[in-house]
């Protein structure tokens, strides 16, 4: 009995080997028998994309196009507004150090006109100039000594006026007068500032700027702002009895007689765009009372984060508000370019990437791309061959994970 239990075991294990190694011969048969096959290999190489990663390619069926090539004209729409000419602008700042004794201003934005009375200073160091001046007069001594003192009150803010009427009653006068020098509207120098061009909504990037909503028809660039404050009578922060110290800058002189009127414009459109460059544009309130005018200024700003541009025409007639708000329609040619469907492109940060169809698969392959405009963006790398899908969104599954193929 014991003897039968021993030798049943074993013969179970040497069965269990030769069912293996018949198995392993069938099997590397098999596999030599597929290599010899080609139907069998052509089989695989159709299949072999499915075993490659998907951020290098994507397996779909999606409509296909190829870039248009040629010269395009598109008319921009943009936004801005009436502002103040600041060649034109005045400061007033007082002569000596002392305290308002008399201020005649009461609010800003408040008419002025040249030689108007606007504040008197009590100033200390005036008196002792005016002392001085009698006493030299008095004593009769250096002719040149007394010129001096003269020189001095002048240049404290007497005018000859008062210094001849000094020398004539030898009445000392404790206040100094400050006078308008030009005419226009007073604005407080830490007061709010003049109305400023709004910045364009969106991103500022030169390659990827979205210039949407452009088109060979006038049209707008999806660009909001509201409307901006008016100058108001707001009142001064100066009062009587506040003192100021020598050569302070108190108030701003506006002209209103000349404006500018400031359009908002991004990077990639101002970079089309040159002194000198005409265009039309009208009050929003008037749309049919059509103005022609000329850039006579770009300026690059940034402000609240957003980096764009500002055009500046120069205005000369008197039917301009400032704080009005206008719109521009300014003509665009574009040399000749590749151009695509927007929405054939997808943006990596600062790449852009179409997906080029090779066989039955779409390959991401980044392209130099020019402006966004009138939904086409301009591509300047030679696509002129290429089958693109027309819908590149639809291909991306997490925009960090796509493999470029250069």
């Amino acid at each position: 009995m014991r003897k039968n239990f021993i030798a049943k075991p074993l013969l179970m294990c040497l069965v269990l080997v030769a069912v293996l190694l018949v198995s392993a011969c069938n099997r590397k048969k098999v596999k030599h028998d597929a290599a010899d096959d080609p139907a069998i290999v052509k089989i695989d190489s159709n299949l072999s994309h499915l075993l490659k990663p998907s951020n290098e390619q994507v397996v779909a069926k999606l409509p296909v196009i190829k870039a248009d090539y040629g010269t395009k004209i598109f008319t921009e729409e943009v936004q801005g507004l009436v502002n103040y000419d600041t060649r034109n602008e005045k400061s007033i700042a007082s002569r000596v150090s002392g305290r308002i004794e008399r201020l005649l201003i009461k609010y800003n934005y408040q008419p002025v006109k040249k030689g108007q009375l606007i504040m008197e200073v009590y100033s200390p160091d005036l008196a002792a100039a005016q002392q001085e001046l009698l006493f030299l007069k008095n004593s009769e001594k250096d002719p040149a000594l007394l010129n001096s003192a003269i020189q001095r009150l002048m240049l404290l803010g007497m005018n000859a006026a008062a210094v001849n009427q000094l020398l004539k009653t030898g009445k000392i006068n404790y206040r100094i007068p400050v006078y308008s020098h030009a005419n226009g509207y007073i604005l407080e120098k830490n007061a709010a500032p003049v109305v400023a061009a709004p910045s364009p909504t969106g991103g500022s990037n030169g390659s990827s700027d979205r210039m949407a909503g452009m088109g060979s028809a006038a049209s707008t660039t999806g660009a909001t702002i509201s409307r901006p404050s008016t100058p108001a009578s707001t009142p001064l922060l100066l009062r009587e009895g506040q003192y100021v110290s020598a050569g302070q800058s108190l108030f701003t002189i506006y002209n209103a007689d000349r404006l500018v009127a400031e359009f908002s414009l991004k990077p990639a459109l101002a970079a089309l765009l040159k002194k000198g460059h005409r265009f039309v544009f009208y009050k929003n309130n008037e749309k049919n009372n059509m103005e022609t005018g000329a850039i006579g200024l770009i300026q690059p700003v940034f402000k609240d984060g957003d980096n764009f541009t500002i055009a500046r025409v120069y205005l000369h007639k008197p039917s301009f508000r400032v704080g009005e708000l206008l719109t521009a329609r300014i003509p665009v040619l574009l040399p000749k370019s590749w151009w695509l469907p927007e929405s054939a492109l997808v943006s990596l940060g600062n790449k852009r990437i179409v997906f080029k169809k090779e066989g039955n698969v779409f390959i991401p392959k980044q392209v130099d791309a020019g402006i966004t405009i009138g939904g086409m963006v301009q591509v300047k790398t030679d696509i002129s061959n290429w089958p693109i899908s027309k819908n590149a969104a639809y291909l991306v599954d997490s925009e960090s994970f796509i493999k470029i193929s250069q």
